[in-house]
């Protein structure tokens, strides 16, 4: 088992659940909640405040920070919802196509052109419906905040395999420099084999230009038998993706089965091993591959035995939570934690889990424009969090 840290308490607590109302098509809605004042939480490196910024989102997936101030986060069941600064909740953007919500699956991640505020482009992630199962798609979108809709919607990305599972989807996307997009697709459970396959999508990292072409320097371009997006291969289930702020190298947290979540360093071309090689068992604790390492294959720079269910995955470089400058954080959804990691070049020297005790599973996790933190919580009534040092 390869983590450490103490399970901090939190001293002060309080909030309220959002009402609901309904809108004029049947689609719930949710006021904002009127919420008591900040859970207050001492870490090993400062004293933190949690203060609620909107409730009332049911399963939200993914944020994003508008240069308007407010947020846009994607809720699982297929709605787009922007938040103000004060916390109010937009009825549901329009113009999101048909979503398959079922499972694990929906409307997923959600990432901002690293030039939105010039072209206003940003690209949604989801589940769409399939004869004989679903698929995972990727458009391309402008939002028209005055008509609180999506406008010049276009596919970019669908995946090659129709599957009829209902678990491990991903997504994450991280858009990247020259203007390209990087894609974590899962095994979809059932079909873990695939995730070795180059001709599948199937457990794999994707890497596309933002316009849905292919870069010509993708490890896979002009091999027959292998889809030239494909990145790296051999993963299970990454729901955490992030670039590194100084190296600009994709680093991922990802599931595995009973045990063997992994943060891994995603290079070009490069194999990580699923399911050939995991720190994991099977569900039913029969043994999974040949073992934990195999040349050729590579090691993960971080695991969790047992399960974490790591969710979203953010570096912190701004100087407004200074103390924790250069930690990464994880989500955790099995392990109700935020998890936080100190490391030294490729190495983990260090985890602090904190939030235990608001016992909520964290879907994502993000570094606001502001320096601070901000956390998605995976919950029927589901919440956007935001961690300040505490005053």
């Amino acid at each position: 088992m390869r983590f450490s840290g103490r399970f901090p308490k939190i001293v002060a607590a309080g909030l309220l659940a959002a009402a609901a109302v309904a809108l004029p098509d049947g689609m719930a809605t949710r006021a904002a909640a009127q919420v008591a004042p900040a859970v207050t939480e001492r870490t090993e490196k400062l004293d933190i405040s949690v203060e609620t910024v909107t409730s009332g989102l049911e399963h939200p997936w993914g944020l994003a920070f508008l240069p308007s101030g407010e947020f846009l986060v994607s809720e699982r069941p297929g709605r787009l919802r922007r938040v103000s600064r004060d916390g109010k909740l937009s009825p549901p953007v329009g113009g999101v196509p048909a979503v398959l919500a079922r499972g694990q699956g929906g409307l997923l991640d959600i990432a901002l052109d690293p030039d939105f505020a010039r072209n206003g482009y940003l690209y949604f992630a989801y589940v769409e419906p399939r004869e004989g199962g679903s698929g995972i798609a990727v458009d391309r979108a402008v939002l028209n905040r005055e008509k609180n809709t999506l406008e010049q919607v276009e596919a970019i990305f669908r995946q090659k395999d129709t599957a009829s599972g209902t678990a491990n989807f991903g997504v994450r996307l991280v858009p990247a420099e020259e203007d390209t997009l990087f894609i974590t697709i899962g095994d979809r459970f059932g079909t873990r084999d695939k995730a070795q396959d180059v001709g599948s999508h199937l457990g794999k990292v994707l890497r596309i230009n933002t316009d849905g072409t292919i870069p010509i320097d993708n490890p896979f371009v002009g091999q027959d038998d292998a889809l030239p997006e494909i990145w790296s291969l051999g993963h299970r289930n990454a729901q955490g993706a992030a670039l590194h702020p100084q190296t600009g190298e994709l680093w991922t947290a990802e599931h595995g089965a009973r045990g063997g979540d992994e943060i891994n360093v995603v290079r070009r071309g490069l194999n990580y091993g699923w399911p050939i090689i995991t720190y994991g068992v099977d569900y039913s604790g029969a043994p999974i591959g040949i073992g934990t390492a195999r040349e050729g294959l590579e090691q993960p720079v971080y695991y969790w035995v047992p399960s974490i269910a790591p969710s979203g995955l953010a570096f912190h470089e701004g100087g407004a939570i200074a103390p924790w400058r250069g930690s990464v954080f994880v989500g955790a959804l099995a392990g109700k934690a935020l998890v936080r990691l100190e490391v030294a070049d490729e190495s983990v020297t260090h985890e602090e889990r904190l939030l235990t005790d608001l016992n909520e599973r964290i879907r994502d996790v993000r570094t606001g424009p502001d320096g601070y933190l901000y956390l998605l919580t995976d919950a029927d009534n589901g919440r956007i969090l935001r961690i300040v040092p505490a005053r």
